[in-house]
């Protein structure tokens, strides 16, 4: 919600002074940079949003992460969404994800959506008016695309049934979404304008 829960400039020092560098480093992915931040947190259930700003005003490209650290625990990390303002060329919007999981064969079935013109009703201005979305795997083939969400650009047939199925389906026609069965590896989702469109999207796993 509006509650801040924590926050963080450089990652060795917590905001009131202490050091969280051991903390940290325990986690065996410290960040690479002493200006990069990081928070350790044990959350109770619920939405979260992780905010990535630039100290004094400053801007440029960064990636914000968020890692399962105790996958023995009784919960589940999911749903994870990445809004930002997608341009062209190299900087398009990019979201990764780790599929990996106890099931026999370690697949997880995935909806991944890429919103745009939806976003102008919860009050976003300069959205993008027409994502596209690319699936890619760790070795950089691309598993899957599609520009609107009710027809698999692979087949050209309607995939509609299948992401109403998941009951998260996206709010306009233009949107795109991919339902994908995947095996355990790294996978990257890329958010695109069609036709070079720039606006703020959403991407979401």
């Amino acid at each position: 919600g509006n509650t801040t829960l924590a926050t963080n400039d450089n990652w060795k020092t917590r905001s009131d002074g202490t050091s969280q560098q051991a903390e940290v480093q325990a986690t065996t992915i410290p960040p690479g940079n002493d200006l990069e931040s990081a928070i350790v947190t044990t959350l109770n259930p619920g939405s979260y949003t992780a905010i990535l700003s630039g100290k004094n005003a400053g801007t440029g490209i960064g990636v914000v992460e968020v890692y399962d650290l105790n996958q023995a625990a009784n919960s589940e990390l999911a749903n994870i969404s990445s809004r930002g303002f997608v341009e062209t060329n190299d900087n398009v919007m990019i979201g990764g994800f780790i599929v990996g999981g106890n099931n026999a064969d370690g697949k997880a079935t995935v909806l991944i959506r890429a919103v745009g013109p939806s976003l102008a009703g919860s009050g976003v201005s300069n959205v993008l008016p027409d994502p596209t979305l690319e699936l890619h795997d760790g070795n950089g083939g691309t598993v899957a695309t599609n520009d609107n969400w009710k027809v698999n650009d692979q087949t050209q047939q309607s995939q509609e049934s299948a992401v109403r199925a998941t009951t998260i389906l996206p709010a306009n026609d233009l949107e795109s979404a991919i339902v994908a069965t995947l095996s355990p590896g790294q996978y990257t989702a890329v958010v695109r304008g069609k036709n070079a469109g720039t606006g703020v999207a959403l991407v979401e796993v």
